[in-house]
């Protein structure tokens, strides 16, 4: 249950909680409230030993199918098949086990966020002691550069901002006040008399009431969502899960029916026997999970090359299904710093108004050029500086002599300077405090009429588009005396211009932005900062086509049912002023319209959605630890463009995943056809078990793995992103399964009963060469689903190139190398014969080919047809 301390007096509070605020509470009652509260820590939650990790690798489908292919194997007496599954279970399981540990970091990294030491009152002493052992009560001193750690009820203040962008996602250090707020539903960032556990004092001083402590904190609910956002699986492993399990189902009763009808043919038994077993072992591609792990593990490492990291490898993959994403603002589309847009001053106003910049500023700077400071005072500092006013050398000439601090309540400051034999007030502040106070406009010559209300019509322009407005002033003094106060100093001033600040877009976000809408892919921003400011960064960088297009609230979000939100969600693109929970809530709303969810942030804030996404995207320079460890692909840049660079690879390694099933499971499918309907046609076992796991082993093998090398497809990124629910047979992919096994099938058998039929006693060995020559073919053959071989060039895929010429000198070897003949039951061909055997693998290439050629005449009529149909339309 909530309790919402901000719309509490912080004195009130201080009672109810039996403390005076300038003593503290006293050891005793510390030590009783900590038995009570338990330390102040973020709880690590429920961890997995290292062995149930390691277990539960084990339990998919398709890895006990596997297992139960090895123990086979070995029964059948092939260890060196039984031997090289294992290593693939093993190597799978083992990549497993370091992934769900690797998640499983997450909460520890939240729990090194607290602050390890605090300044606090105890029996009217100020000590420092450490976070861990603070209490509700507590009476906390903040001073600038501390850690808050605790959620605090500011009571004192003086001038303090606090930093809240790793939970908020605020650009801007927030100015804290004391007053007591009554909107129940204000978001995090709203709620200005508190300061939250995990934030950073950034100017300033306070005193603060302990109002919670540990899981109790904002900071601890963050954790706590975190905690309960399980890993969900990727697309590919659903695929290969579901993929499994029927293709064990099918070859189990295929190989079943094959012993059977052998069996009542005549054949040995026996023999049948390992002829269905040595059928079951190479019909299940045992070398998938091999060949996926590998081909991400090779993007993963063509990805850092492109500045991401990838931290879970299945992530690679899941990119290319991604068709939302979901990106905060602060440091992912911007750059997190401050920049002066526009200077509102004409004519000689312009460089007063950057020396006003320049003056009535406390940024610093430092040894190597770069300012430090507020980060609105550092880009005032910058602009006045590129304008010719250098606060250095101003000084020195209207050196500063008294001063008026910002607070929060005024909403402005103000600075005195000498300016040889009188003195000069600057004053900056919010128009709607700093306007009224102004009775002219400032001009060199002297000090004309003012239009209030022009002025104030032309700062909420700027505001409305999202820009965070200053306006500048100055008043002429007798005296450096300011002891008539703010109040009766800060009045009868000249209005100098206004200056519009902004957190400006990163360069290449545009782009960026760009690339996904047309790679099919909906950015979406779901941000801590102002509704204005979102939507204006939006419409700078395309999220949103219009200056009033519809941004949701926090609060308006919190008044939502699920159901309105799912339907809100399918048309807005920007979120703002929304806490950690909300950004849950929005993930799986557009996961339940069917979107595979990519979240990209960089604070703590962030990290609950991270996890809950399809895949979370981490900032990696700017980021914190929380959000990286709770990410599967960590952006080394912070460059929002790299997703798209993450999304090309992701979609290359999907196809290059199916480019192998299509590949693999064509090959078993042909050893299926050759044994299944040799009996049907009365003719003897085509292949013994020796040649069916020599076949699986060598073509299986190197083959399969170098089409990882293959490069994307043409027009990768013109193609709108996977169905979350397409199967990996979609798109023809079974039909081509059948169609060219069946092939395959059917020239074996043809050189098998040709053979017979002439007396070629070679026959057995023939149909070996065959079935072996034909998937060589078939692997140069479906490098592309479209662009023919010839075009794309044998060298293009070096890898595969050598791994075809390989097999085919294995193969030979298995043939003419008299030592190896009695191991593999071959004879040697000659030459007619072998002729004979590539002339086959021939008909299968020409074959897949043809098939491609069919599939871009079926394309191009479509494009033709689309064209037609918008020419008519237009």
């Amino acid at each position: 249950m909530q309790t919402h301390w901000h719309l509490r007096d912080a004195h009130e509070l201080a009672r109810e909680h039996g403390v005076d605020p300038t003593l503290g509470l006293d050891e005793a009652e510390a030590a009783l409230r900590a038995v009570r509260h338990g330390p102040n820590e973020i709880a690590g939650g429920s961890r997995r030993t290292p062995a149930a990790l390691l277990a539960d690798q084990f339990k998919d489908f398709m890895i006990v199918v596997l297992l139960a292919a090895a123990v086979v194997s070995g029964l059948i007496g092939d260890l060196v098949d039984t031997l090289a599954i294992v290593v693939i279970v093993l190597l799978n399981a083992l990549i497993g086990f370091v992934q769900a540990w690797r998640a499983d970091r997450a909460l520890a990294a939240l729990q090194q966020l607290a602050a390890a030491r605090a300044t606090v009152l105890r029996g009217g002493q100020r000590v420092e002691l450490p976070a861990s052992r603070l209490v509700p009560g507590d009476i906390v001193l903040l001073e600038a550069g501390n850690q808050v750690p605790a959620d605090l009820r500011l009571i004192e203040i003086a001038q303090l901002r606090v930093d809240e962008s790793a939970l908020t996602g605020e650009s801007v250090a927030v100015d804290k006040h004391v007053r007591t707020l009554h909107e129940a539903a204000a978001s995090l960032g709203d709620r200005l008399n508190m300061a939250f556990k995990g934030t950073t004092a950034a100017h300033g001083r306070g005193t603060g009431l302990v109002v919670a402590t540990g899981m109790a904190t904002e900071l601890g609910k963050v954790a706590g969502l975190l905690d309960r956002a399980g890993p969900l699986q990727t697309p590919l492993q659903l695929r290969l899960a579901a993929f499994g399990k029927r293709l064990a189902l099918v070859v189990l009763a295929i190989c079943a029916l094959i012993f059977v009808i052998g069996v009542l043919r005549g054949e040995s038994p026996v023999l049948m026997v390992l002829t269905a077993v040595s059928l079951a072992v190479a019909a299940i591609p045992e070398s998938l999970p091999a060949v996926v792990t590998v081909l991400l593990a090779l993007g993963a490492k063509r990805m850092v090359a492109h500045n991401a990291l990838v931290r879970r490898l299945p992530s690679v993959e899941t990119l290319g299904s991604v068709s939302t994403i979901c990106t905060d603002k602060t440091g992912t589309l911007t750059l997190n710093r401050m920049h002066v847009e526009q200077v509102v001053a004409q004519g000689e106003a312009l460089p007063e108004a950057l020396r006003a910049a320049a003056l009535c500023n406390d940024a610093v700077r430092a040894v190597d050029g770069a300012w430090q400071g507020d980060p609105t005072e550092t880009a005032l500092a910058e602009r006045a500086a590129s304008g010719g006013q250098h606060g250095t050398a101003l000084e020195l000439d209207r050196p500063r002599v008294a001063e008026l601090p910002f607070d929060a309540e005024r909403k402005r400051m103000s600075t005195l300077h000498r300016a040889g034999d009188r003195f000069v007030l600057y004053a900056k502040g919010a128009p709607e405090s700093l306007l009224p106070r102004c009775t002219a406009r400032w001009q060199a010559t002297g000090n004309g009429p003012l239009d209030l209300d022009a002025a104030m019509h032309q700062a909420d322009v700027l505001a409305a588009q999202g820009l965070r407005v200053l306006a500048f002033a100055r008043r002429e003094l007798p005296s450096a005396d300011l002891a008539a106060g703010a109040e009766t100093i800060e009045r009868d001033l000249a209005l100098i211009g206004l200056v519009a600040l902004i957190d400006p877009p990163r360069p290449e976000a545009e782009a960026a932005v760009r690339d996904c809408l047309a790679a099919g892919i909906t950015p979406v921003m779901i941000t801590g900062d102002h509704p204005a400011t979102a939507r204006a960064i939006a419409l700078r960088l395309g999220l949103v086509a219009a200056p009033d297009a519809p941004v949701l609230t926090g609060t308006m979000l919190s008044a939502m049912d699920d159901a309105t939100l799912r339907a809100r969600c399918a048309d807005v693109r920007v979120y703002a002023r929304v806490d950690p929970a909300q950004k849950i809530r929005i993930v799986e709303a557009l996961q339940s319209l069917g979107r595979f969810v990519a979240m990209t942030g960089d604070g703590v804030n962030d990290a609950p959605a991270l996890q809950r996404a399809d895949i979370g995207v981490a900032m990696g320079r700017g980021g914190t630890d929380v959000a990286r460890e709770a990410s599967s692909l960590v952006l080394l840049d912070d460059n929002f463009a790299t997703i798209v660079a993450a999304v090309r690879e992701g979609r290359r390694i999907y196809d290059n995943v199916r480019k192998f099933v299509r590949y693999a499971m064509t090959g078993n499918s042909g050893e299926i056809w050759t044994l299944f309907l040799a009996p049907m046609l009365g003719l003897p076992i085509p292949l013994l078990p020796i040649h069916i796991l020599w076949v699986n082993l060598v073509t299986d093998g190197l083959p399969g793995l170098a089409l990882a090398a293959e490069p994307a497809e043409p027009g990768v990124m013109r193609r709108p992103p996977r169905p979350p629910g397409e199967s990996l047979f979609a798109d023809g992919l079974w039909q081509h399964v059948l169609f060219i096994g069946l092939l395959i099938g059917g020239l074996c058998l043809a050189v098998q009963a040709w053979a017979l039929a002439t007396g070629h006693a070679h026959w057995q060995t023939m149909v070996f060469t065959v079935l072996t020559f034909a998937q060589m073919a078939h692997v140069l053959a479906i490098r592309s689903e479209s662009e023919p071989l010839w075009r794309q060039g044998l060298a293009s895929n070096a890898p595969l190139l050598g791994a075809v010429l390989l097999t085919l000198v294995l193969q030979l070897a298995t043939i003419y190398v008299p030592w190896l003949q009695p191991i593999f039951k071959t004879e040697a061909l000659d030459a007619a014969e072998l002729a004979i055997c590539f002339g086959a693998a021939a008909v299968v290439y020409l074959a897949a080919e043809a098939e491609k050629a069919w599939r871009r005449h079926l394309r191009s009529r479509s494009e033709q047809a689309l064209a037609t149909a918008g020419k008519q339309a237009g």
